[in-house]
């Protein structure tokens, strides 16, 4: 007997209906819209740390991925009221934008199931605007270079923010880059300290490596080079969450990674080691934990 297309469930006692659960979402794999709230559902412990105090921009695809999906701000007017909503201030409206607040897994699969696939997050949460808890470095490989160059810069880059004391944290961005958090977490952290400091060690690295890095945003200066993105620090922009899926050929996602994992790309120079699909993510969860817990809560001064 086929399965249905659509089920009532109930979740933490919010009561959800999903629909077209056979819906091909990934064409090449046949990875489908059950397939796609399947892998949210089990993945809700470790992504919804990562959501919950931040205003979520999504991106949505009600057909495949193969087919344009389009960003969304707004929370759609008709949703349940035990959807919540992370209200910030936008100069362009003169008024509130209401993101959605993504707090428990309720919420998380009434997004999944309105084709919210890409969930991307602030760096700050939307109760403090002007703090970011995090320093970001986003390695983003140009035409001719590949996650095995972000890992030879990455490594770079640990070693020096480790000479001054931080702590560093990888992820992929399920695609062909890698972004390196540096966890503050601090009343005191401003995107203008955060962005400098960003800056300065990006500019500081394509006069280091010019060939390999570049440090800026022109898409004409980064053919064969590696864009250290410093401006990814801007009270206005977004990174994808740990653990959301990709809209790839594959559901890829991005997954926080190990220092160890990082060094054996950068010895065996095999992007695949660093690929993630839903199912990998998942097991890489049961077995190691929230590699990005710490990116929570762990405090950090910057030296300069």
């Amino acid at each position: 007997m086929a399965s249905p297309s659509a089920v009532h469930v109930e979740v933490q006692g919010r009561a959800l209906k999903l629909t077209s659960l056979d819906r091909v979402v990934y064409p090449k794999v046949g990875f489908t819209k059950r397939d796609v709230l399947a892998y949210y559902s089990e993945v809700a412990p470790a992504i919804l740390p990562h959501l919950k105090g931040h205003a979520v921009e999504v991106r949505r695809y009600p057909g495949t991925v193969d087919e344009p999906g389009f960003w969304q701000r707004d929370l759609p007017e008709k949703r349940p009221p035990w959807v919540q909503v992370a209200p910030v201030y936008a100069e362009t409206r003169k008024g509130e934008i209401p993101y959605p607040h993504i707090v428990d897994e309720p919420t998380l699969l009434w997004c999944a199931n309105q084709n919210m696939l890409e969930f991307h997050v602030f760096l700050a949460p939307f109760a403090e605007p002007a703090r970011p808890r995090s320093v970001v470095f986003d390695l983003d490989p140009g035409a001719g270079r590949d996650i095995v160059d972000c890992a030879d810069i990455a490594l770079v880059l640990r070693d020096t923010l480790e000479g001054e004391g931080l702590r560093v944290f990888p992820k992929t961005s399920g695609g062909k880059g890698l972004q390196l958090f540096v966890p503050l977490n601090r009343p005191d952290a401003t995107y203008a300290r955060t962005k400098a400091f960003a800056r300065e060690l990006a500019e500081a690295f394509e006069h280091l490596k010019p060939d390999l890095v570049t440090a800026r945003m022109a898409k004409a200066a980064r053919k064969g080079k590696v864009l250290i993105d410093w401006g990814q620090n801007e009270r206005n922009h977004l990174m994808v969450a740990p653990y959301s899926l990709r809209a790839r050929d594959e559901p890829t996602v991005s997954a926080p990674v190990t220092w160890d994992e990082v060094e054996r790309l950068a010895d065996e120079r095999d992007p695949s080691l660093l690929r993630f699909t839903a199912w990998e993510a998942l097991e890489r969860v049961e077995e190691r934990g929230d590699l990005f817990a710490d990116v929570l809560t762990l405090q950090q001064r910057l030296p300069f």
